[in-house]
């Protein structure tokens, strides 16, 4: 491998962007693709492909067979709200091999005995969101109902490129969050990025039952064809 293609590589790895890496298998020529490159490539749509099962694989294209090196960061779900929603999601994120980060102030609820074996911060989410940053490879799931905790979190969601961001509550607690959103000077496309209500349309009752419905959109949406990066 090229050392300036390998320094790109290893430089989008450490920010945590995607890339992949394509060989002809022909000449063994190879490049590397960073995903916001991908909609303009002659390849776009084996590499969209790939990126979004988020594994390397062959290809045949034009009479030419490529392998597709896919680098992808882990994907993360990063949770306000040490709740019973949350404590149901730990084990069902560790399941489907997505890193969970719950946040929440209230020491009371942000306990390791409940939350073993889960990455547990308990601090202000503008304090523990600004020292672990939020990517396209993020989840965010707001689920407190308290907006000192929330908002901040959700604020700093749009700001970013996370490709998921949800919100729990009714529609009545919904637009009171549209308000405060829209006076923090969010327009209506930044604010119709939230999933609310979160999670897909199941008959969720139960905490598990609403972890469940949220697990399976953030997964939904993560497999499926995703936003542009800007």
């Amino acid at each position: 491998m090229d050392l300036s293609v390998l320094a790109t590589l290893n430089a989008e790895r450490q920010a945590r962007r995607a890339t992949i890496l394509v060989t002809e298998l022909a000449s063994g020529a190879q490049r590397l693709v960073k995903q916001a490159a991908i909609a303009g490539d002659l390849l776009a749509e084996p590499l969209e492909r790939q990126l979004r099962m988020g594994k390397s694989g062959m290809v045949e294209a034009d009479g030419a067979s490529y392998f597709l090196t896919v680098q992808a960061p882990h994907p993360r779900v990063v949770v306000t709200g040490a709740v019973h929603i949350s404590q149901a999601m730990a084990p069902m994120a560790k399941t489907l091999d997505l890193d969970l980060v719950v946040i929440d102030p209230r020491t009371a609820f942000a306990t390791p005995e409940r939350f073993p074996q889960t990455e547990l911060l308990a601090e202000w989410p503008e304090e523990a969101i600004g020292r672990i940053g939020l990517d396209g490879y993020t989840a965010f799931v707001a689920l407190t109902h308290d907006p000192k905790i929330d908002d901040p979190g959700l604020e700093a969601a749009l700001r970013s490129d996370c490709f998921y961001v949800g919100a729990l509550g009714s529609r009545k607690t919904h637009a009171k969050r549209v308000e405060r959103l829209t006076a923090a000077g969010f327009d209506a496309a930044a604010i119709e990025r939230i999933h609310a209500p979160i999670g897909l349309d199941i008959g969720a009752v139960s905490p598990a039952e609403i972890a469940l419905a949220i697990l399976a959109e953030i997964v939904a949406t993560l497999r499926g064809p995703r936003r542009k990066p800007a």
